[in-house]
This record gives C-alpha cells, sequence and structure tokens, in this order.
C-alpha cells in the first residue's frame, strides 16, 4: 500500500502530515532532510513478515521463561 501525505507544518521534532483529511505527528527523522511544508510524500507500508515471525518467538520465549514452574 501507498499512502499519500502532505506535510502541513513542523514542530519541534515532529512533522504534521495531512492524511484524507486529517492530521497527525509523525517524527521528522522519518522523512528525508530536504521535505519542506507543503511537500506531497509516498510512503510505502508493507508487513514484514519475518520480522513478524522473530518477534513471536521473542514473546513466546519471555512468556515462557515468566511463568516456568
Amino acid at each position: 500500500m501507498i499512502a499519500i501525505f502532505i506535510i502541513d507544518r513542523f514542530e519541534g521534532d515532529w512533522a504534521v502530515v495531512e492524511f484524507k483529511g486529517k492530521t497527525f505527528n509523525v517524527p521528522k527523522v522519518l522523512f528525508p532532510q530536504q521535505v519542506r511544508e507543503g511537500d506531497v510524500v509516498r510512503i510505502a507500508v508493507d508487513v514484514d513478515e519475518q520480522g513478524t515471525k522473530e518477534r513471536k518467538k521473542i514473546v513466546m520465549k519471555l512468556a515462557d521463561e515468566l511463568f516456568e514452574d
């Protein structure tokens, strides 16, 4: 999925972006340095299936350790 955002303004370390008529704060560091107010940016959103599997393994291991007899 590709999401289209408009950079509304910057507030400290945050970029205030517009998406589908609503505004959201996004960490400024996630954008290229050259991004400016009014710029239209595209952000690709993907599920990292391998990362999800690894994270589930870590959580299960922690749960097992926590609830050991």
